[in-house]
């Protein structure tokens, strides 16, 4: 099958063999195999789109940022015996800023606590705020360092609370209260992996180095007067934390990371109504995913 470009080629007009001879075949001409015909034919009329195969992957492929081109593919060195054909892709360029901020408010009471005949005269309420702005600029493409501060604040008390398993086992409690302020700065480095080509969607790794200052104060009844423990501590912390980064905007990115892995080194100091009671220095590791690290926050890209 032969087919005209130019100004018959939204025909899809056959050439038969004498035509071709003659020459009076306006435009130009092109070839096509008789078992794509039909498709061919289904694109130039309209009733069909082309869809760009993309499981073949030029590794020197190219695309513009800014005024500059850069490689669409960061190459990355193969720590294993065989190429498992993954490929990172350019997600967010070198020399962008990226301005986040993540918060968080969450409050209970005893209107949520479901418990039947065992617990009876509830009143129990508290609060929690978190707030986290943090600046960051890429290094490298997918590579970036920043800076984030974080102001958290909690507070809960305990009203009254009757528990009544028997005749012979129940207790009270009452005029508990707790509350904590902390402040905290960090230094970030974040590794990205654009897993598309549209550089929409993407994964990425977060190391975190965290100075904390922060106090709590908890407050109980005790042989008939109210016992108050205030601690102050400082507070070291290393941590990773995975995550996913999507664009919903050209400059927009919606961010969920979970904190896995993590050491910390703690300095506590404790009084008792005022009068020193002691302190401790404590450290740790943290080896599992903690449900209550969760973060989800808004990213501007400049």
């Amino acid at each position: 099958m032969f087919v005209t470009s130019g100004a018959f080629a939204s025909t899809s007009m056959e050439i038969d063999q004498d035509s071709l001879a003659s020459g009076d075949v306006p435009g130009r001409l092109m070839w096509v195999p008789d078992s794509l015909a039909d498709g061919f034919r289904s694109v130039i009329e309209g009733k069909s789109r082309i869809v760009r195969d993309y499981s073949k992957v030029d590794p020197k492929e190219r695309v513009v940022v800014g005024k500059d081109t850069v490689p669409l593919i960061i190459r990355q060195r193969n720590f294993g015996r065989f190429d498992r054909g993954l490929f990172n892709f350019l997600f967010i360029p070198k020399g962008q800023w990226h301005f986040a901020l993540t918060a968080s408010y969450g409050e209970f009471s005893s209107s949520d606590l479901r418990a039947l005949d065992l617990l009876t005269d509830v009143d129990v309420s508290g609060h929690i705020f978190s707030i986290k702005p943090s600046v960051s600029y890429f290094i490298r493409n997918n590579v970036s360092v920043g800076v984030r501060l974080n102001y958290t604040r909690a507070k809960a008390g305990l009203g009254s609370l009757n528990l009544d398993f028997s005749d012979d086992i129940s207790f009270n409690l009452s005029d508990i209260a707790y509350g904590s302020e902390e402040y905290s700065a960090a230094v970030t480095c974040a590794q990205y992996i654009g897993i598309t080509r549209g550089s929409r969607f993407g994964i990425f790794n977060e190391v975190e180095l965290s100075f904390a200052s922060g106090n709590s104060d908890f407050q109980r009844p005790y042989a008939g007067e109210l016992k108050n423990t205030h601690t102050t501590y400082m507070q070291a912390r290393l941590a990773f934390s995975p995550g996913v980064c999507v664009f919903v905007m050209k400059n927009v990115s919606f961010n969920v990371s979970f904190g896995v892995f993590g050491f910390y080194l703690r300095n506590e100091k404790q009084t008792v109504n005022g009068e020193a009671l002691g302190n401790r220095f404590t450290s740790g590791a943290n080896f599992k995913f903690n449900i209550f690290n969760i973060n989800f926050g808004l990213g501007v890209h400049i």
